[in-house]
């Protein structure tokens, strides 16, 4: 059996880097796969900006912002379009496009933009949802009804052990559902907040190969209000969502995850702690300091800020004593994606950079 069917993880995801030029432009991947991004999460490197995202079930006008409560808006002057490699931004936006800003794009691919309807679900109307079964990752949108827990379909073909979710018509926190915290808890992407426990979130139900559950709360089924959730399992060689422990020290935790990562996100769940995020394309990983940004707030990224993990072949090596990533006895939660397979489906190891 092959260890992974995913031997191009750019066909997939994908990091993109660019200055701003106050007038439109094409941003283009450089990966070895062409990637029309489905979901598609900028944030402005050098200045203090929301983060935008925005996707092609909803639109491209249609944007959240994942360090802020704030409902969808709708502008027409940040990013035009989802290209066949890419995608263009319009104008003189701060957030995606400032004379002399510079600029990260973070790119996954779901399914093209095509969407279908699913009743898998116990929510009354169903959702809509584009799904990648190949890489684990669905797009769901979904309205709210009066049901006491009821389950909306993500369209995957294993249970999701990560989920993001937003209301799209109320200032509501972003709801984070994680296997690695367990269905009774949840979290807040916007926020530093601790993990915290209610029934209200997921209904206190684990996801099924068909279904993610849902409570009564307004930040995940509110009667009669939208939502949009993303949806993710691992998938071996390219994608693992799970948790770690911190050792306090700069010889840190080593996370195996199968492949060489291009992007980790990670949050220390037990205590109030930023998310953090980090990437192969922004300078300094390895040897140096990794720059961060960080998912709930608008700050400007972090240049050598002690924060610092190496990406190797088969995982991520902590390289800090710093509580942000490696404090001794937290416990924290991640999520990556790679830039190759350990190995790959003809039984080739991948180097370390």
């Amino acid at each position: 059996m092959a260890y992974t069917n995913i031997d191009d993880p750019s066909a997939y995801f994908q990091t993109a880097t660019y200055s701003g030029s106050n007038s439109q432009q094409a941003i283009t991947n450089n990966g070895n796969s062409d990637l029309k991004p489905d979901w598609l999460w900028i944030k402005q490197r050098s200045s203090t900006e929301n983060h935008m995202l925005v996707d092609s079930t909803r639109g491209v006008t249609k944007y959240l912002l994942s360090d802020s409560t704030t409902a969808e808006q709708t502008v027409t002057s940040r990013v035009e379009t989802l290209d066949t490699d890419g995608f263009t931004v319009n104008g003189s936006s701060n957030p995606v496009n400032a004379l002399g800003g510079t600029y990260v794009a973070w790119q996954w691919k779901a399914n093209g933009g095509t969407t279908s309807s699913n009743t898998d679900g116990t929510l009354t109307g169903g959702a809509t949802v584009q799904a990648n079964t190949d890489a684990g990752f669905s797009i769901i949108t979904y309205t709210g009804t009066s049901q006491t827990n009821p389950t909306v379909g993500h369209g995957l073909n294993q249970a999701p052990e990560l989920v993001l979710v937003k209301n799209r018509d109320l200032a509501r926190n972003w709801a984070v559902g994680s296997t690695a915290v367990g269905w009774t808890k949840y979290l807040d992407l916007d926020t530093t907040d601790a993990v915290a426990t209610s029934s209200g979130y997921w209904g206190n139900q684990d996801p099924t190969s068909t279904t993610v559950g849902l409570g009564t709360a307004t930040q995940t089924a509110g009667n009669t209000y939208d939502y949009v959730m993303y949806a993710f399992h691992s998938v071996q060689g390219y994608s693992k969502f799970g948790k770690y422990v911190g050792n306090g020290s700069t010889d840190g935790s080593f996370i195996y995850t199968g492949f060489k990562p291009a992007w980790v996100m990670v949050k220390q769940s037990n205590t109030a702690r930023n998310w953090q995020i980090f990437d192969n394309k922004r300078d300094g990983y390895n040897i140096d300091y990794m720059p961060r940004l960080k998912a709930d707030t608008a700050d400007a990224e972090v240049a050598n800020s002690g924060a610092s993990m190496d990406f190797v072949s088969n995982g991520f090596k902590l390289r800090t004593s710093q509580t942000g990533a490696n404090q001794s006895g937290g416990t924290y939660i991640y999520m990556a994606f790679a830039e190759s397979s350990f190995v790959t489906s003809g039984g080739i190891p991948t180097t370390a950079r």
